[in-house]
């Protein structure tokens, strides 16, 4: 696919395929293409040229029908700052038409660490609270792809443990996961695949483990 912003090009030539049970992470320098990417595979973005195709859907003529089979967790949480925690998850799951509400927003609120946490109001949350939850709102209606632009954003140590373990879940149920971050050993431990960006193209793609990490990081300092 290809993204033009006017005479910028920000994604230029790129092919992905993402499969049911795979972890796929993005790298790159700031200004890769990494959101605009997670953003037309989200249908928030439209690609100048190419398709997007998702469990047999293809946008945008089904980009509605797409929407309910993602979850995106981007550089916005998405919440209404004067609505509580519940009352958020609420609200998305009556949008999504969830017959289990209230035992789903339970759910996925003890997944996150937020079950304490049901009447308070989203702008009196700490920001790592606020990306806790925007993640509890990405997998509450059971979507069978995650995207996940920067999710570790704010968290801390037992932020990113839980997001591991939701990762992983989503991956042993046969979800797919695509997920941008800077933080390439969190990034290595969840990813079963690696790729990188550079202004706008895919220069290469690996299988993850622990002894890429140094490598990327060397690109990633070469390439700031």
């Amino acid at each position: 696919m290809t993204k033009r912003y006017g005479n910028r090009l920000a994604l230029h030539d790129v092919s992905l395929r993402v499969d049911p049970s795979e972890c796929v992470g993005i790298f790159g320098p700031n200004g890769a293409g990494k959101s605009t990417l997670l953003r037309v595979l989200s249908t928030l973005a439209r690609p100048t040229a190419g398709r997007v195709r998702c469990c047999g859907l293809e946008m945008p003529a089904q980009a509605s029908e797409m929407r309910r089979l993602v979850g995106v967790v981007g550089h916005q949480t998405y919440l209404y700052d004067d609505l509580t925690v519940w009352e958020n998850l609420d609200f998305y799951a009556r949008l999504y038409g969830l017959r289990d509400a209230g035992d789903r927003i339970r759910q996925v609120l003890d997944l996150l660490g937020l079950g304490d946490r049901t009447e308070e109001r989203v702008r009196a949350l700490s920001r790592g609270l606020q990306q806790r939850l925007a993640i509890a709102r990405a997998i509450l209606h059971r979507p069978r792809v995650l995207l996940l632009d920067e999710p570790d954003t704010g968290l801390d140590r037992e932020g990113r443990d839980r997001l591991a373990s939701i990762i992983g879940e989503q991956v042993r149920l046969g979800g797919a996961v695509v997920l941008t971050t800077h933080a390439v050993e969190f990034g290595c431990q969840v990813a079963s695949r690696v790729l990188f960006l550079d202004r706008g193209r895919l220069l290469w793609e690996r299988p993850a483990s622990g002894d890429l990490v140094d490598e990327l990081e060397r690109q990633l300092r070469r390439r700031a």
